[in-house]
């Protein structure tokens, strides 16, 4: 009867040990945007999270962090910022909003947003030995407004015409459309990312015969779908007749040119060995 007593206090006691451990373990979670923030390149984002029940969080350590957890963004613990820990990046451009902070809720501020500043970041809550975090995703956007398209003198393959956008992020959607909007296959396509990580676009198309006579660039943000667009209206259609002698004159140019060099070679060669024969036959009489 005894030892029956000892087994079921220790299993009381046990499943107390595990009710209180079930409680600890939800004891809070953490609740953030779950949409993507969209922000534009040099404004400022705001990102905020809040504690599920709300509850005050003055007394916790409240980390925001990127990839790392030992790197973090902001760092709050027990009622100090603690600065010395942030990442040096961060530290002139973040603050901490806590005026909610009694109800658990904070908001991490962060100033002249950079393309580096892309991507996730955890809000992370620890209280004593128990910790919970949400994660939210931050897209920063950059659209250049200038496009340039350069257009060259015909040669014998056709008309090259060149289009340029700098200050993109992220890597936009870049094509050649015709008067239909119908994509045209690029000559090339070249594509950069300078200091600041912006994407710097190139682009050229080579027009022949049967080409369109209205040409676009077009540049798209893929985040967004923002369309930026300039067009190109030739003042003399590639299937003018005029613009078919002009090729084939420089053709036929290229034609002459190829064979006079080939003579003027070969009027060379003849007079060396000519000379070289000559030199030899006046060294034999010798």
């Amino acid at each position: 009867m005894g030892t029956t007593g000892l087994s079921l206090s220790r299993y009381l006691f046990v499943m107390c040990l595990l009710e209180m451990v079930t409680l600890t373990s939800e004891e809070f979670t953490v609740n953030g945007l779950e949409k993507p923030v969209l922000v534009q390149l040099g404004a400022e984002v705001e990102l905020s999270c809040q504690l599920s029940p709300p509850q005050n969080a003055q007394h916790m350590e409240i980390r925001w962090f990127r990839n790392r957890y030992n790197q973090p963004v902001y760092l709050y613990n027990n009622g100090r910022d603690l600065h010395a820990e942030t990442v040096s990046r961060y530290v002139e451009r973040t603050e901490l909003v806590k005026d909610a902070i009694g109800e658990g809720k904070v908001t991490l501020r962060i100033f002249n947003v950079s393309a580096d500043d892309d991507g996730k970041y955890h809000c992370f809550f620890k209280d004593g030995d128990f910790y919970e975090e949400a994660i939210i995703q931050v897209n920063v956007i950059a659209t250049s407004l200038e496009i340039q398209l350069l257009l060259y003198p015909p040669n014998i393959k056709g008309i090259v015409v060149e289009c340029n956008s700098r200050g993109w992020f992220p890597e936009p959607q870049m094509e050649w459309r015709d008067s239909r909007e119908e994509v045209i296959a690029s000559a090339s396509k070249t594509v950069s990312q300078d200091g600041d990580k912006l994407f710097n676009m190139h682009m050229t198309l080579l027009l022949n015969s049967s080409s369109s006579e209205n040409i676009t660039c077009c540049l798209r943000n893929p985040v967004t779908g923002q369309e930026e667009r300039t067009s190109l209206v030739l003042s003399v259609p590639v299937s003018d007749p005029q613009f078919q002698l002009d090729t084939m004159w420089l053709e036929d140019i290229s034609v002459i040119l190829c064979v006079l060099m080939t003579f003027i070679v070969m009027q060379i060669s003849f007079i060396y060995f000519r000379l070289r024969g000559l030199r030899a036959s006046s060294f034999y009489y010798l």
